[in-house]
């Protein structure tokens, strides 16, 4: 999720993507990536530790980020809320939209290995912000509640960004957040049923 600038990690991120892309990613090897990218295997696995790590980078920075914000960021008191700001604050850190972000979806949506590794990082994002809830002085149950909705605001948020809403990353997370929060309300439900004539 980095920037793709023009060193080594980043040639090989492009590298990958455009593999996978052409040839899937079963059948493209660390071997291929590393020639594509014009560095050798030995330099890819200084950066990524297999050849599906490639497509994950930022994870940790992104993490890291959330749990100092989360804990550091005066107001707003609400958790919800404030985890919220910390996934707008952290989505403007985004790169713009390109044709390789718009790849790296499809390859992870044609792929159960790559399923299974999104989700599992997705797992961690929510444990990341839990605990740093916790630290916040949260209690832990609610905190663990407060942790899968952002997680989920982000994921979906991110889905819809990357599948045709224009506007930024960080207005699509709060634009998903407005909606979820109009579904719990019930006037989502509210709306379809007066337009249906029940109402």
């Amino acid at each position: 999720m980095a920037r793709w600038a023009p060193d080594a990690a980043g040639r090989l991120q492009t590298a990958a993507l455009e593999l996978y892309a052409e040839r899937g990613f079963e059948q493209t090897t660390v071997a291929d990536i590393a020639a594509r990218a014009g560095v050798t295997a030995r330099t890819y696995f200084r950066h990524f530790i297999d050849k599906r790590e490639v497509l994950f980078s930022g994870q940790s920075e992104l993490q890291a980020f959330l749990a100092e914000w989360i804990e550091t960021q005066v107001g707003p008191d609400d958790p919800m809320t404030r985890v919220i700001a910390g996934l707008e604050a952290a989505a403007a850190h985004f790169p713009d939209k390109t044709e390789l972000s718009v790849k790296r979806s499809a390859i992870i949506a044609s792929n159960a290995e790559l399923r299974e590794r999104e989700l599992q990082k997705l797992a961690s994002l929510a444990a990341v912000i839990a605990e740093a809830l916790g630290r916040s002085g949260i209690d832990p149950a609610a905190a663990r509640i407060v942790g899968e909705v952002g997680m989920m605001v982000f994921k979906l948020g991110y889905e819809r960004w990357i599948g045709g809403d224009h506007t930024s990353f960080a207005a699509t997370i709060r634009s998903t957040f407005d909606d979820l929060r109009t579904a719990m309300r019930g006037e989502g439900q509210a709306a379809a049923r007066q337009s249906a004539g029940f109402a």
